[in-house]
C-alpha cells in the first residue's frame, strides 16, 4: 500500500506504516518512509545525540542515546525557539515494543543522520513566514509512549523512558540558549501532537513569565471514539501503552484526580485544563484515525470499508454519515476548549494527517484554507495575537482546498 496526496507529492507526512504496509493494533510503528523528495534545495539538518542523557537514564527503547536536529535562528528570530516533537505511533505490548526497538522509532542506531526541515521547520520566509528565522528543533521520538513513559522491562531489554527523554531534551536545549528565549512554541504532529498537549504546561513552566510561550498540536486530537463494530480500538491501544510504559505518573493530576489513567491519555480529557495557550490543528476526518481507530482491518473482516478507506470518494452515504458523526464528536470535544480566548483552533474538513510539516499543506500557493486563511497564517495570527483564531470548516464535501490523502 502506498500513499499520495491528490495533486501533490507526499513528503514527510506521518501515517503509521512500516515499509509501506499498515500494521495491526499490536504494531503501530514508524512513519511512512520519505520518498520522491521533489527538490535538491531542501534544508537537511544533522542529527545530534544527547551525550548526558544516559546518566539520567533518558534512553531510547533499546538503551541508545536520544537525539535531535537543530537549525539555529538568525536576525529577529535569534532568541525565539520552535520545538517540534516527532510523531510515529506507539507500542502497546512487549512484542510491539521489541519490534519497535529495531527501528528508528525505538533506537538512535537506526535514525536518519539528516532530516529535511520543511513546512513549519523551513528556513525560508516564502515557505514559513512567521517562524523561518527562529531556532528550530526536531526532538526525535524513540520511546513509543508520546514522550511520557517511565519504567523498563529487563527481561526484554526495554527502556520506557519517554518522560526522561523529554526532560533531557529540554535541558540540552536550555543549555544551547533556549533559556534566554523571548518566544517559544512547543509543537508536534500525531503522537508528537499528543505529546505537545501532555507536556504543554510542563514546557511553559521552564520559562520566566516574561517569555511568550505557547503550544501547537497537529493531528494530536485522538478521540476515545467507538469503531464501526461498536468496539473501542483506540482505548484498547492506549490502555496497553499506559499500563506497559508506566505513563500514569506523568499525566496531569488535574485529570488523574477524576478519571482513569487511560482516559487521561486522551486529549479531550486534558485540553480544558491546560493553562498555557494551546492551538489545535486537526483534520475533521483524520486519515490515521479513520484507517486505524475507526475502521481497523480487525473489525472489517469482509472488507466492506476497503474502497472507502483507500479513497473517500468511494464511500457510500452510510459510510459518510459515520464519518460525519465522528466530525461532530470532535467538534463537541473542543467546545469547552474553544471558549478560552487564549486558545486557537483550525479544524478543516479534510482527509489528512499532519499538516504543519508538509510544505504543501502548511504554506504554499494552493494550501488548504478556512475563511481565506492558510494554516501557517492562522497559526501565526494566533501565536502573535494578531487576531483570535477559532476556525471550524463546513462539513465534507464543501471544502475544495483540501489536500486529501488517497491510498493505493
Amino acid at each position: 500500500m502506498s500513499v499520495m496526496a491528490v495533486g501533490v507529492v507526499a513528503v514527510a507526512w506521518c501515517l503509521f506504516f512500516v515499509n509501506g504496509h499498515v500494521l495491526g493494533e499490536d504494531g503501530f510503528q514508524g512513519l511512512l518512509d520519505l520518498e520522491d523528495i521533489p527538490s535538491p534545495n531542501l534544508l537537511m539538518v544533522g542529527l545530534t545525540l544527547i551525550p548526558g542523557a544516559a546518566a539520567k537514564g533518558a534512553v531510547c527503547l533499546d538503551g541508545t542515546l536520544p537525539g535531535y536536529h537543530f537549525h539555529p535562528g538568525f536576525g529577529s528570530g535569534a532568541n525565539s525557539w520552535l520545538i517540534q516533537l516527532e510523531g510515529g505511533g506507539w507500542c502497546n505490548s512487549i512484542r510491539s515494543c521489541v519490534f519497535r526497538k529495531t527501528t528508528r522509532r525505538g533506537s538512535s542506531k537506526y535514525m536518519e543522520k539528516t532530516l529535511a526541515f520543511t513546512g513549519i521547520l523551513s528556513n525560508k520566509a516564502e515557505e514559513n513566514p512567521d517562524f523561518f528565522n527562529w531556532n528550530r528543533v526536531k526532538l526525535r521520538y524513540c520511546d513509543g509512549a508520546s514522550f511520557s513513559g517511565e519504567g523498563q522491562n529487563k527481561a526484554n531489554g526495554l527502556y520506557f523512558r519517554g518522560q526522561r527523554i523529554f526532560e533531557a531534551g529540554m535541558e540540552e536545549l536550555m543549555s544551547k540558549g533556549m533559556k534566554n528565549a523571548d518566544q517559544a512554541l512547543l509543537s508536534g504532529c500525531s503522537a508528537g501532537g499528543l505529546a505537545s498537549i501532555v507536556h504543554c504546561d510542563e514546557f511553559g513552566g521552564l520559562f520566566p513569565k516574561t517569555t511568550k510561550v505557547k503550544c501547537l498540536s497537529d493531528a494530536g486530537l485522538f478521540l476515545d471514539a467507538t469503531d464501526v463494530a461498536g468496539g473501542h480500538t483506540m482505548r484498547n491501544l492506549y490502555a496497553g501503552v499506559v499500563s506497559l510504559q508506566g505513563v500514569e505518573k506523568n499525566l496531569p493530576s488535574t485529570c488523574t484526580n477524576r478519571l482513569d489513567p487511560t482516559s487521561c491519555f486522551f486529549p479531550e480529557n486534558l485540553i480544558d485544563n491546560i493553562k498555557t495557550p494551546l492551538f489545535l490543528l486537526n483534520a475533521a476526518y483524520d486519515a490515521w484515525q479513520f484507517q486505524e481507530s475507526l475502521v481497523p482491518s480487525s473489525v472489517d473482516p469482509h472488507g466492506e470499508w476497503t474502497a472507502c478507506k483507500l479513497n473517500h470518494s468511494n464511500c457510500n452515504s452510510t459510510q459518510i454519515q459515520f464519518l460525519q458523526d465522528f466530525r461532530m464528536e470532535m467538534l463537541d470535544d473542543v467546545k469547552g476548549f474553544a471558549r478560552y480566548d487564549q486558545n486557537g483552533l483550525f479544524i478543516n474538513s479534510c482527509f489528512a494527517h499532519c499538516q504543519t510539516e508538509r510544505q504543501d499543506t502548511w504554506f504554499a500557493d494552493d494550501s488548504p484554507l478556512i475563511g481565506k486563511k492558510k494554516i501557517a497564517e492562522s497559526v501565526g495570527d494566533w501565536y502573535f495575537d494578531r487576531r483570535p483564531v477559532k476556525a471550524i470548516d463546513c462539513p465534507y464535501p464543501c471544502d475544495t482546498t483540501c489536500h486529501n490523502l488517497v491510498f493505493k
